[in-house]
């Protein structure tokens, strides 16, 4: 039987050659893939799924992300109480893990990929 490793999704789509036509402001910047099971998960808020794919665009970058509750709030259009609420829902739905790191430091979130059966 043979092994398959797990690929991360980065390395993949650096395999791609995709060339974007017509970029503007709008799309210059980049753009994210949401996974179809978040989109459709019927337990998340809108407000949700909106941090899991802000938190999933900026690790697509360097594989990891930690970013501020004031970066994030800004990003989202959000107060920073509701983002606190949002990532709360993400980390109780086993979607998210968060890792403190100590007063005046960003937090570490890591995002599960997987869907996770009920």
């Amino acid at each position: 039987m043979e092994f398959q490793q797990e690929r991360h999704i980065g390395d993949i789509l650096k395999e791609k050659n995709i060339i974007l036509k017509g970029a503007d402001v709008a799309t210059r910047g980049g753009f994210t893939q949401v996974p179809n099971f978040l989109l459709k998960a019927k337990n998340l808020s809108a407000g949700d799924k909106l941090a899991f794919a802000m938190l999933l665009s900026y690790a697509w970058q360097n594989d990891h992300c930690f970013p501020g509750q004031q970066r994030l709030a800004v990003d989202m259009g959000l107060h920073e109480t509701n983002v606190r609420k949002h990532l709360k829902s993400l980390e109780a739905n086993g979607l998210l893990e968060i890792t403190r790191r100590g007063q005046g430091k960003t937090n570490i979130y890591t995002l599960n990929l997987k869907v996770r059966r009920h």
